[in-house]
């Protein structure tokens, strides 16, 4: 699944680290999601949309 979560991080100057601390999550589960090698779990997605002020549908694509 894709996404634009580097993109959004990027924009806001946080890092993967930052980001993680953010969603309760480490920092290699913020990467490998950025990579596309792992999918979020649904209240994990939720946490992600509403870091960012958007829905899930915005921030996650469909291939």
């Amino acid at each position: 699944m894709k996404n634009r979560i580097t993109d959004l991080r990027a924009e806001r100057r946080w890092t993967q680290a930052d980001l993680a601390q953010r969603a309760g999550v480490s920092r290699q589960t913020v990467n490998a999601i950025e990579t596309g090698k792992f999918d979020p779990s649904l209240p994990l997605a939720f946490r992600l949309a509403k870091l960012f002020g958007m829905r899930i549908e915005e921030l996650f694509l469909d291939d």
